[in-house]
């Protein structure tokens, strides 16, 4: 994947910039599915330009919502749509 750079001047925190673009590309079929390792916090920092904790803390959220669990030593990985929590609606 092409690395992308967030914008410095936009009104939203660095972390939910990464994190929407890879919750989008997660949701696009971007990913295997549980058969293969999600981005490394040290590829989420060289990617979007930002520090290890803000790497962390987007795998964080994305294993909060259920889009990747997390095998310690291994790595994190996509989960499967038919296995990701029902999401609420309005």
């Amino acid at each position: 994947m092409p690395e992308q750079q967030r914008d410095p001047h936009a009104p939203t925190a660095p972390y939910r910039q990464a994190l929407a673009v890879v919750v989008a590309e997660i949701n696009a079929g971007a990913y295997d599915k549980g058969k293969r390792r999600f981005l490394s916090e040290a590829q989420l920092c060289a990617r979007f330009g930002i520090a290890r904790e803000t790497a962390r803390r987007v795998v964080r959220e994305l294993r909060e919502v259920g889009l990747v669990y997390t095998e310690w030593g291994r790595g994190s990985f996509v989960v499967a749509p038919e296995d990701r929590p029902a999401q609420e609606s309005d």
